[in-house]
């Protein structure tokens, strides 16, 4: 987490430093206009933007000055955490030390390595779970107030909702981050209730005409795109067995488990969602053929953009690498943040992998792409549920994901009281979808088009019933 904070501050303080180019120029010109200055009426207005352009100036070296002491707090921080980071000495051979247990003065430090926890040292996460309001929260679940098979006699219908400590939903969150690839790629905004995004149309272009001329009035429309918020989530059944064991692993089961299920869903609709019930993906706003029933009338203007799907081919690595250059300049940077990010499975991945072996100076097989796409540049992300041979991407900033607040766990034995299981749910609420539809691309290298739809786990708890005898 501090390594991403430096890198997000530091990408910050690179914005800043182009507003200071800026800035430079205006210098300039208004040094020329305070040369060009002949009468009052022009000196006080060249005066104003001189106070304008100072003001300006303090406020950017005041967010650098704050930034680059960011930085270098979060630097100094990250730098005293690597001293104590355990070396990278293999684990032990036995079985039953898998946990990578290593010694820094005769002190032994074990880290996590599966579930919710995974990369934390065990020291730490038991810290989180000795917290106060964590151990409440777990606490209820032996408690009478929820009962378990020690407290037969107080199996009333309970399982009410309970609210997650914030300490654990911070981790719920940062461990979605982990588990959805594809969230930190885009546009995410917490947003409570139904939100409407405002987007600038297309610039109009200025009209030249004679010094004395009347001018032309211009034409600059908004739009705004809507967004709800729908329901992702399921209920975990746990062996009450479990119940009897640690909290810490009672709260690592539980948590890991609803973290990677609610972040594959959230992956698949970002690229192939419906929109029904559901965002509206990346690959589903390319198929299109007509507009869709969920465009609003404030929209922008639909446009077909079935061009920004098809095959790339190429017998040779120089060949295929040329047509994806060619084909991914489809899609546009006009509202991007210059960010790309590309989704593809392993398949695909390593397919790019084998175009692109060569020997390198020490006569040593290398393959030219490190999680990055060459040339075409934006980081690769390896998504199981994705073709062969399909790769989706263009710029992330573009697609908008709206999270609601509010996400619960709810515990009950009654669901599956026979099964002597207690059932934990787990909900979260997103709706999303392409800003602007041609800031994206998807393309098949392996000679097929690429799929537009993939299926989704049904919903078959709110599927209507047949009638008896039906």
């Amino acid at each position: 987490m501090l390594a991403k904070k430096i890198e997000q501050r530091k990408a910050a303080l690179s914005e800043l430093q182009q507003q200071e180019t800026a800035l430079q120029t205006r210098s300039e010109e208004l040094e020329n206009a305070i040369d060009e200055a002949n009468t009052p009426e022009e000196e006080a207005a060249v005066t104003e933007e001189v106070e304008k352009y100072e003001a300006d100036k303090a406020e950017l070296e005041g967010k650098k000055k704050t930034l680059e002491g960011e930085i270098a707090e979060l630097e100094g921080q990250l730098e005293e955490l690597n001293k104590k980071e355990p070396s990278n000495t293999p684990p032990a051979d036995d079985e039953q030390r898998q946990k990578s247990a290593q010694s820094q003065g005769g002190e032994m430090r074990m880290k996590v390595n599966k579930g919710f926890f995974r990369g934390m040292e065990r020291s730490a996460a038991d810290s989180i779970i000795q917290r106060h309001e964590v151990k409440d929260f777990l606490d209820k679940i032996r408690s009478g107030e929820i009962p378990n098979e020690k407290n037969m006699n107080k199996r009333g219908v309970q399982g009410g909702e309970l609210g997650i400590p914030d300490v654990i939903l911070g981790l719920i969150r940062d461990n979605l981050h982990r588990y959805s690839k594809l969230i930190k790629r885009v546009n995410l905004r917490s947003i409570p209730g139904t939100s409407r995004t405002n987007i600038v149309g297309e610039i109009p272009e200025a009209i030249w005409t004679e010094a004395c001329a009347n001018l032309n009035e211009l034409t600059l429309k908004f739009n705004q795109i809507e967004t709800d918020g729908y329901k992702v989530g399921g209920y975990i059944p746990v062996c009450n067995a479990l119940l009897e064991d640690s909290d810490f692993n009672l709260a690592n089961e539980i948590f890991d488990a609803i973290g990677q299920s609610i972040g594959l869903a959230v992956d698949k609709a970002i690229l192939y969602g419906t929109g029904v019930k559901m965002p509206v993906g990346i690959v589903t706003r390319l198929a299109e053929t007509a507009k869709p029933s969920y465009w609003g009338v404030n929209y922008p203007t639909w446009v077909n953009l079935n061009g920004n799907i098809n095959q790339v081919t190429g017998t040779d690595a120089k060949t295929l690498f040329a047509n994806l250059i060619r084909f991914s300049g489809k899609a546009k940077a006009n509202y991007g943040n210059g960010g790309k990010f590309w989704a593809m499975n392993e398949t695909t991945y390593t397919e790019l992998q084998a175009r692109l072996v060569e020997f390198n100076a020490a006569g040593a097989l290398v393959a030219s792409i490190n999680n990055v796409m060459p040339i075409i540049g934006g980081d690769i992300e390896i998504l199981p549920f994705m073709a062969d041979g399909d790769i989706v991407g263009g710029y992330g900033s573009k697609y908008l994901l709206a999270e609601r607040a509010g996400s619960q766990f709810a515990v009950s034995e009654h669901v599956q009281f026979i099964q002597d299981n207690t059932v934990y749910k787990g909900t979260a609420r997103y709706d999303g979808q392409p800003i602007i539809g041609d800031g994206f691309v998807a393309m098949n290298i392996m000679g097929v088009a690429p799929k537009t739809s993939i299926t989704f786990a049904p919903d078959i708890a709110n599927e209507p019933s047949e009638p008896a005898g039906a």
